[in-house]
């Protein structure tokens, strides 16, 4: 009884990650959407004025970049502003499919580095994501993370947007484009009760048949409804979520890192670019 018992246990724990979501490392991630517009009384932020964000417990940002062939207007001060708190720093860009992949990744790496130049930015580390298009084929998100690596040194995180397109389309990729993809940390989507058969991160890893386990967690997004910002927030098991982050006063688009807080420096220091 006692061995099955533990057996269960441990089940069950894998099914969240290695930790909770009190214990996980918390990280934000923005875009010119943000900040959103104030719901409630607390604290408020900007791009350039992020210690609210610190205080209420982020050790990192991961800002956008780019998308497509276009930039986001926010990004520099975003991590202007992060630096300025010390958080880990980390951009993203939005891989479309109705443009080259190879072209994005080439766009995307020159702007970081006009960023870095023009803001003297002095973060030494950088993590690099692809948010991938749920309309993306395997073949272009290849092309984009070969890409990256060739220009940085460094495979990029891959983020992928909760949908069975495009998790049937990397099931079925060949074993070799899996092998590549797995040398990415794999940054995974689940907010909400709306995936039929995905309660947990363990299944969605299972349903995408690619990756063993995952980096980082968004359990926190955010819909635009109505006229106004929804937030979206996972509660089941270790991850009873909160609607909102700390004492914020506007919704917010928040992961948890699937380890400790010195793991997670850990994680920035191998796989962040010296750019």
């Amino acid at each position: 009884m006692l061995s099955a018992l533990a057996c269960l246990f441990t089940s069950c724990v894998s099914q969240y990650g290695k930790v909770g979501y009190e214990d996980a490392p918390k990280i934000v991630n923005v875009s010119s959407y943000d900040p959103k517009e104030v719901q409630r009384r607390g604290s408020s932020y900007s791009p350039l004025n992020q210690y609210a964000l610190k205080r209420n417990g982020a050790l990192g940002q991961i800002a956008r970049c780019s998308k497509g062939y276009s930039y986001d207007s926010k990004c520099s001060d975003f991590l202007v502003g992060a630096e300025r708190q010390g958080l880990l720093l980390g951009v993203y860009h939005y891989l479309t499919p109705y443009s080259g992949a190879r072209a994005q990744a080439d766009r995307f790496v020159k702007r970081l580095k006009t960023i870095k130049r023009y803001r003297g930015l002095k973060t030494e580390r950088i993590l690099l994501v692809g948010d991938i298009d749920s309309k993306c084929t395997v073949s272009q998100m290849i092309t984009f993370v070969k890409r990256i690596k060739v220009l940085t040194g460094k495979y990029p995180v891959i983020y992928i947007e909760n949908g069975e397109l495009i998790r049937s389309r990397l099931r079925k990729a060949s074993s070799s484009q899996k092998r590549l993809l797995r040398k990415c940390p794999y940054w995974l989507a689940l907010y909400g009760s709306t995936y039929p058969g995905i309660p947990t991160p363990q299944k969605l890893i299972e349903a995408t048949d690619v990756w063993k386990t995952w980096a980082m967690w968004q359990y926190g997004g955010v819909e635009w409804k109505r006229g106004r910002s929804v937030s979206k927030y996972y509660r089941r098991g270790s991850w009873k979520t909160p609607r909102y982050f700390g004492n914020m006063s506007m919704p917010m688009e928040r992961n948890g890192f699937n380890g400790s807080e010195s793991d997670l420096y850990s994680f920035w220091r191998k796989h962040g670019w010296a750019w």
